[in-house]
């Protein structure tokens, strides 16, 4: 009984999970856009990439204003250099990963 739950469980919440990111590709997979739709839609992922970083920067907590963490903003530096110079994610991703580590292991 418990066994076919948690299973039913799992695929029912891998379906609902599956159905938001599969079916707008495939919806609009033969519709051609208007060229202003398209241009505001190529600015989503630097806008939604951005609020991942700075959450990741800053702290909150309730009823003070958010607080820099200054080893992520430190190793932050040669990332962005890095993704500005190369344009390459993978190398951009690997001395994100590197510089924090060398940071929290010398502070």
């Amino acid at each position: 009984m418990m066994n076919s739950y948690v299973l039913m469980t799992i695929l029912g919440c891998s379906l609902v999970t599956w159905i938001p990111r599969i079916v707008p590709f495939i919806l609009t997979k033969k519709m051609d856009f208007p060229e202003w739709l398209l241009k505001f839609l190529s600015y989503l992922p630097i806008c939604i990439l951005t609020a991942l970083l700075l959450q990741s920067m800053l702290t909150y907590k309730e009823g003070s204003f958010p607080t820099l963490k200054v080893l992520e903003a430190v190793s932050c530096i040669p990332t962005l250099l890095v993704a500005v110079r190369t344009k390459d994610l993978m190398r951009t991703v690997i001395t994100g990963i590197v510089t924090i580590a060398l940071l929290r292991l010398i502070f």
